[in-house]
């Protein structure tokens, strides 16, 4: 693989942590939630948020959300950012970041969704980034924070440890609409996960990570934003996860066959494929019905994948990406995947 990315140097407690909305600004319209999570953010990791001029700001331009970002990588004082959620439109803000400022003063970046578009510029700067974390999904709603969350947000931040991936054996597509009352004590409606699914030969593989939200890779592979070849992810492992739109399957194999005719399938050692998301707020199949939409999603994906590079080591129904509860996982940093003994290990250094 290509050279290691520079990993920032973790925070400590009673350092400011920049609360940023690159994509939707959904504090502006969800506040009780949004400042729920503020509170939650400073009791798990002992930082202090600090919000920009856009945190709360509805409709702020692209332009604006760049310049929060930037003003944030260039305060020595701030030594971590965490994006509020995701969005659509974070594409836009890309070409307004300045480099020279994520470069000069590497600081740990977290976000999933439309966040990918970050984790890929960093990426591309030489930054090593955290895939998952949220304000608004993961610390504000609900009666609490949950503990795989909690651990892998102070990992990523704080501590830098090696954590052992587990399933917290629920889940939510959704959670509480925000601006019910209610989404400030209680969860969405969680199900029993099922066992993780694995696929490839039975052998352990150790390497750099790199991906995202399928739908958004998908966007920044077309805008040119991922400007290396297929060999830079030589030996690494692949992050895939779908968001709420719920694409149909066949949509998902298309991404993934594209993604292969990149070359990019053949050049890693395993693929990660996060439990999706089958149901919203509007949407909400029966249970037989949502275990169908899952399994045609992974044979969907494990056909796609082995087409391109039949000796991957694939693992499918991991909690990340659109999903809660979440692991945060390294974007850049290294995992093990371990199809012998089914097991998977992540390193926040």
């Amino acid at each position: 693989m290509a050279a290691d990315l520079v990993h920032p140097r973790k925070a400590r407690p009673g350092d400011r942590i920049a609360v940023v909305a690159p994509s939707f600004v959904a504090p502006g319209a969800f506040p009780a939630v949004h400042e729920q999570a503020l509170r939650r953010l400073s009791e798990v990791t002992g930082l202090v948020p600090v919000e920009y001029p856009s945190t709360r700001r509805l409709g702020a331009s692209a332009r604006a959300r760049a310049e929060d970002l930037n003003t944030a990588f260039a305060d020595p004082a701030v030594r971590a950012i965490l994006a509020v959620v995701g969005g659509e439109d974070q594409i836009t803000v890309v070409p307004h970041l300045d480099p020279a400022l994520a470069r000069l003063d590497p600081k740990p970046f977290l976000g999933t969704s439309d966040n990918t578009n970050l984790h890929q510029w960093l990426w591309t700067n030489g930054i090593a980034s955290f895939y998952g974390g949220s304000t608004q999904v993961h610390l504000g709603p609900g009666p609490a924070v949950d503990d795989i969350h909690a651990r892998s947000l102070r990992a990523a931040l704080l501590t830098g440890e090696r954590l052992e991936i587990t399933d917290p054996g629920e889940s939510e597509d959704v959670g509480v609409d925000w601006a019910d009352p209610r989404a400030l004590t209680q969860y969405g409606e969680r199900e029993p996960t099922q066992p993780w699914s694995w696929h490839g030969p039975a052998r352990s593989v150790t390497g750099r990570t790199w991906g995202g939200c399928l739908e958004v890779l998908e966007w920044v592979l077309t805008a040119g934003r991922f400007p290396f070849p297929p060999e830079v992810l030589q030996g690494g492992i692949l992050l895939l996860e779908t968001s709420e739109e719920l694409l149909p399957a066949r949509n998902v194999a298309w991404i993934v066959r594209a993604l292969g005719e990149r070359g990019l399938l053949a050049a890693v050692d395993a693929v990660l494929v996060a439990r999706p998301p089958v149901s919203d707020r509007t949407r909400r199949p029966p249970a037989p019905e949502r275990a169908r939409l899952r399994d045609e999603q992974r044979d969907r994906v494990v056909e796609q994948v082995q087409r391109y590079n039949p000796e991957a080591v694939i693992c499918v129904g991991v909690p990340f990406g659109h999903t809660r509860p979440q692991w945060i996982l390294p974007h850049g940093g290294r995992m093990t995947v371990d199809a012998t003994a089914r097991r998977i290990h992540a390193d926040y250094r």
